[in-house]
């Protein structure tokens, strides 16, 4: 969004005055589009990137407003959380060497950027979505405390009633109910830009959208949500959800979405979009009006269309049309916001290629999209390219289904790379990024495949979290060492290191995968689970979820030394009716207190509303003692 001058409560009539501003912006463009004012015959390319800061244990870091302070001066700026950093790259008029200059640039800013978050005891990681992140980290104590961002906030939580569901199903499935926009944070992407004249817009803009699935496809980097396999770019369908703003009404009646792809191919103008997108969508946040843009035009400038920029911000379509000025001239462009960050600069790069190589010259091949492709397939495709990534099959044009590394490696990749040289690329990096992409797509190897398939080889080693900060870690290592995704090893198990950090709450301790039975089950069902998976203890919930009682083996055995073993016992009256609790974000330490001074072995641990949401044992902190000792001795 850009802008840090936001009140943080605005009145009606602020709120009023703003919606006049945003009206007089749309007007403004549109008489700046009839009078020819904006920047014609150059083509310009750009690109954003956005970062994870994380901890020697590779969990995310709180420390971005420490680390921009070391970065002051530089492209970089904030995002919602404060694990989460972002750096501008310098737009590039588009021929010869400037996707040298785009990669270089991108090289040095990151090398900046892992030197200032050394200094505060962090480091870098690109992905999608952070394999270590966990729902402690997306409580409102974890976002950037900007005006901005807790405006934004606010005006979501009061448009969903304060509750943001989110489901995804993929191998695992994923389920969660929050009560912020903090879901939003999760998602880090490569935004690619491309500069193109206002009366050739629709055509470029209708190639962007019908390129966002196959590239996507051979881009997917995001496949792991808070432990839970799920769609190859798990991005696509959290990002929607995260700051999806419909009531349940509005749902039902097919209003759409803040994240979306659109709904028809664009017919004539620009201004199709962001008359529709004002429509359509509430203002959330607001800028004090400021001098008519009208009036700046009628005495020979450029308005800044301030109020439209900060709306347009809040609307997150997959293409988003964008406005924007240089050396004093404004100019139109599309930010393709699809691409997922990482998995290393030469991976991003080749995505940047191929899109751009794309836009080059399929609007030539392809000629008017909108008569050989429908929408909805165009539209389709960008949820089943999310899903399966290089293994899904894409409706193309003229209604062909085509497996997609067909599509890609005997038709759009040779185009794109056509295309680059026909705009006179340097041919050396024309061979460098598509070779990395090729090798890519006939390996199989996304990002995405490489971090399921190496979950698949490191098996039951250690906690399913510690396999997955393994794989962080060797992603973190993988990428500072520069070698495309293409021909990385599979992750290899890494104990933790021991750092604090690690274990001080009960979350980050705790079992969530967690067997349980109701009040109402047969004890006989109780002891036959705990002696097939090897329980001491077993919580006992409600329909609801609520924990109503704890059952133990030395129970279970009590009835059966006693001689009252009967077939139709149910788990209520053997049960500890009120068993001795602990909340997820409590330390680890009260814990351990809480279960010496109650002089027992289990801790059930619930929410504030009395649900359960795991459960810790002496066993847990027998490992992590075994952790620290190690750590210990190996100092000595």
């Amino acid at each position: 969004m850009g802008e840090n001058q936001i009140t943080e409560q605005l009145d009606h009539a602020e709120m009023r005055g703003y919606v006049r501003a945003l009206l007089e912006d749309v007007h403004a463009l549109e008489r700046m589009l009839a009078e020819g004012l904006f920047e014609t015959g150059v083509r310009r390319i750009g690109a954003e990137q956005e970062l994870f800061l994380v901890d020697s244990n590779l969990r995310p870091k709180a420390s971005v407003l420490q680390v921009l302070k070391a970065l002051e001066g530089l492209p970089f700026t904030t995002e919602l959380a404060q694990f989460n950093l972002e750096l501008n790259l310098s737009p590039q008029s588009f021929g010869g060497d400037c996707l040298a200059r785009l990669e270089r640039e991108l090289e040095d800013l990151l090398g900046q950027a892992r030197k200032a978050a050394a200094g505060e005891d962090a480091q870098i990681v690109m992905c999608g979505i952070l394999p270590t992140l966990e729902k402690m980290h997306l409580g409102i104590e974890w976002m950037t405390p900007i005006p901005r961002y807790y405006q934004l906030n606010r005006s979501m939580v009061a448009m969903r009633n304060g509750k943001f569901d989110a489901a995804i199903k993929g191998i695992d499935e994923f389920y969660l109910s929050h009560d912020n926009v903090m879901l939003e944070a999760c998602n880090t992407s490569f935004q690619v830009h491309w500069q193109c004249d206002p009366d050739d817009y629709p055509r470029m803009y209708n190639i962007a959208q019908l390129v966002t699935a196959p590239l996507l496809a051979c881009a997917v980097n995001s496949p792991v949500l808070m432990g839970n396999r799920l769609w190859h770019e798990t991005r696509v369908a959290l990002f929607q959800q995260s700051v999806d703003t419909r009531s349940e009404v509005m749902a039902q009646r097919g209003s759409r979405s803040r994240v979306n792809f659109g709904e028809r191919w664009l017919q004539k103008s620009i201004l199709e979009i962001f008359r529709e997108d004002v429509a359509r969508f509430r203002s959330l946040i607001a800028v004090a009006p400021e001098e008519s843009p009208n009036e700046v035009l009628d005495r020979g400038g450029i308005p800044l269309l301030k109020a439209l920029r900060l709306h347009n911000g809040t609307v997150y379509r997959w293409n988003r049309p964008c406005y924007g000025m240089l050396g004093g001239k404004p100019h139109l462009r599309i930010e393709n916001r699809i691409l997922p960050a990482g998995p290393t600069v030469a991976d991003e790069l080749a995505n940047a290629a191929f899109f751009f190589g794309m836009m080059c010259a399929l609007p030539e091949e392809f000629g008017d999209v909108r008569r050989t492709m429908s929408f909805d397939d165009a539209k389709n495709n960008l949820t089943t390219a999310a899903r399966y990534g290089l293994h899904s099959k894409l409706r193309w044009l003229k209604g062909k289904t085509i497996a997609t590394e067909e599509l890609l490696l005997k038709h759009l990749v040779p185009l794109a790379e056509q295309g680059l040289r026909a705009s006179k690329i340097d041919a050396g990096d024309i061979d460098r990024h598509f070779g990395v992409l090729r090798e890519r797509i006939e390996r199989g190897q996304t990002g995405s495949q490489w971090v399921l398939d190496s979950y698949t080889e490191l098996g039951d080693q250690g906690k399913k979290k510690d396999r997955f900060r393994s794989i962080a870690s060797a992603m973190k290592r993988h990428q500072e060492d520069g070698l495309p995704v293409a021909r990385w090893p599979l992750a290899t198990f890494e104990p933790t290191a021991g750092d604090p950090g690690s274990f001080r709450s009960v979350e980050q301790v705790m079992t969530s995968d967690v067997f349980t039975v109701h009040p109402e089950d047969l004890v006989d069902l109780a002891a036959s689970l705990m002696d097939w998976e090897h329980l001491r203890y077993v919580p006992v919930e409600d329909k609801d979820g609520k924990l109503v009682g704890l059952l133990s083996w030395r129970a279970v055995l009590r009835m059966v030394s006693r001689g009252d073993a009967d077939e139709g016992v149910p788990v209520r009256e053997l049960m500890e009716e009120q068993p001795v609790t602990i909340g997820p974000e409590a330390s680890t330490l009260e814990a351990i207190q809480r279960m010496r001074e109650h002089s027992i072995s289990c801790l059930p641990v619930v929410n504030s509303d009395g649900r359960l949401v795991g459960i810790v044992t002496e066993h847990d902190f027998m490992e992590l003692s075994a952790t620290l000792l190690e750590r210990w001795l190996s100092s000595k």
